[in-house]
């Protein structure tokens, strides 16, 4: 029995147009001998118009659900998950060929890690991507550095969520993703960084585009008060859960 990725991917009706780039790139993926990627793609609502851009393919599962924003619809996509892992690809970002391979020999390399991170380029309008400073070092994540670093650094993590691969098993014992408007993966990748180690890979392992519909360009993503209320909960469950020291792998 072939051996499975879930490739996550939560969409809305102005970002459905997207899906067939994010196809072509999950279809650029080779994968070891013997494994083999499912895409889910929920649809944020129920809607006529997304189903037009989901690809016919046996590989592919759609499904709808009451709107609740990109976290509710990527737990909800958790239902029908069955595979070992779970990588995130927004509807309007792409992977870069190998991506999948690497994420996948971190995590089979080493059973002490729970998740990992890529590097990521912005893909802008004009089609030219850009990257930025400050990426940690190729290697593992010690538990608990991506908090210190996110509390210490204007709450911005030293890796980003856009590009998470985790175990499903330790995705689903964190509740999936956080019930809020916006930040909820920067809230799973916190969680997850606080009960287990992590895996950053230096080569670029995603295109994360820019364009003027994203919810992240939106004014009420950046509105202060909300920002403040969304950090304070994301950084609440990350200590919480450091306190209680829960960890991955569990030890007798």
């Amino acid at each position: 029995m072939r051996r499975r990725i879930i490739v996550i991917t939560a969409v809305h009706a102005p970002s459905a147009h997207f899906l067939p780039d994010a196809y072509k790139s999950l279809r650029a993926q080779e994968l070891p001998e013997g494994w083999e990627w499912h895409w889910l793609i929920q649809e944020d609502g129920r809607s006529e118009d997304v189903a037009p851009y989901v690809p016919d393919d046996p590989r592919v599962t759609f499904t709808q659900g009451r709107p609740g924003g990109p976290g509710t619809a990527r737990t909800l996509a958790l239902a029908v998950a069955d595979g070992e892992y779970v990588k995130v690809l927004d509807a309007d970002d792409q992977l870069t060929p190998g991506a999948l391979a690497r994420d996948l020999a971190a995590l089979e390399g080493d059973p002490t890690i729970g998740w990992a991170t890529s590097r990521v380029l912005d893909l802008l309008p004009d089609g030219s991507t850009a990257g930025f400073p400050g990426d940690p070092d190729e290697g593992p994540m010690e538990r608990g550095t991506v908090l210190d670093h996110w509390a210490a650094n204007d709450y911005r993590a030293p890796v980003h969520p856009a590009t998470l691969f985790a175990r499903r098993h330790l995705v689903l014992a964190l509740g999936g993703w956080m019930a809020l408007p916006a930040s909820e993966d920067t809230g799973l990748l916190l969680a997850l960084a606080s009960v287990s180690r992590g895996w950053f890979s230096s080569e670029v392992g995603l295109l994360y585009r820019k364009w003027p519909g994203q919810a992240t360009g939106q004014a009420t993503h950046t509105d202060p008060a909300e920002r403040t209320a969304r950090m304070a909960v994301v950084e609440a469950r990350a200590r919480a859960l450091s306190y209680v020291r829960w960890d991955y792998p569990v030890t007798d």
